[in-house]
């Protein structure tokens, strides 16, 4: 369950921190779900709290989300300067704008690229998206009915593909996602420690089941937090309600690094 005092103990660890790291996961954490998913904006604080965690530079701020990086780049305009970590870890931008991209094994390209040829078959291609490493099939917005329908019909046809330990099947916030078993967003949090000052407070927010390879990354070495309006079970040690509490939470760590 969550640990209130975890919190208020890494609150107070920020104030005398001479660096901190703030890892945030994108949609469901510092954006409201849209079903046009080209419009889901970051909530209206996040953007002018980041830039100016940024501009103080005692806290290092990374994106972590399934999405390409070119998206959230988007979505979060006009921020910019800072790390991101796409398609679960297998793009990375740095702050100079330098980019690089995971290769994916031949065999898990021939694997997905079946699977997407399935999905062309199944006359499910409006509901795709294909991105670096991975195929996504989204049914937000639609009845409960519909979205079991097309969940088992996806699942079923793309059993024996993911059955590949190249692969992976994710459910996520109103989706199923086959992609590459490595890297996820795990590999991207124990990259960002390794280089990190062992003793600066770092904290990854993030709100879905693909959160929960960070929030194991992380655990006892940072504070992770569960962002979702209800409580699941998860590894998180802390829960925050979006928006308001969210904020909140982000505003004590520009006050503390201030």
């Amino acid at each position: 369950m969550p640990d209130s005092k975890a919190l208020s103990d890494f609150l107070d660890r920020l104030r005398p921190a001479p660096a901190s790291v703030l890892l945030l996961d994108y949609d469901g954490t510092l954006a409201p779900f849209r079903v046009e998913r080209d419009r889901a904006y970051p909530y209206p604080e996040v953007v002018p709290i980041i830039e100016q965690l940024v501009d103080l530079g005692k806290t290092r701020v990374v994106i972590i989300s399934g999405r390409p990086v070119a998206e959230v780049k988007d979505l979060l305009h006009p921020l910019s300067g800072i790390e991101m970590w796409g398609a679960h870890g297998l793009e990375r931008v740095m702050p100079d704008g330098s980019y690089h991209r995971s290769s994916i094994p031949r065999d898990a390209a021939d694997l997905l690229a079946q699977a997407h040829k399935w999905v062309m078959n199944a006359k499910l291609t409006p509901l795709a998206e294909i991105k670096p490493g991975g195929i996504a099939i989204h049914w937000r917005g639609m009845s409960k009915a519909e979205a079991e329908s097309i969940e088992a019909r996806v699942t079923e046809g793309w059993m024996a593909i993911a059955r590949s330990p190249e692969l992976k099947l994710l459910k996520f916030e109103s989706g199923v996602e086959l992609r590459v078993s490595r890297p996820d967003k795990g590999d991207a949090v124990a990259a960002v420690l390794s280089e990190s000052d062992p003793a600066a407070p770092i904290a990854y927010l993030g709100d879905d089941l693909t959160d929960e390879d960070s929030f194991h990354a992380l655990n006892g070495r940072g504070l992770t937090i569960l962002v979702r309006p209800e409580y699941r079970s998860t590894a998180a040690q802390v829960w925050l309600r979006p928006p308001r509490e969210l904020i909140e939470f982000l505003q004590q760590w520009l006050r503390r690094m201030g």
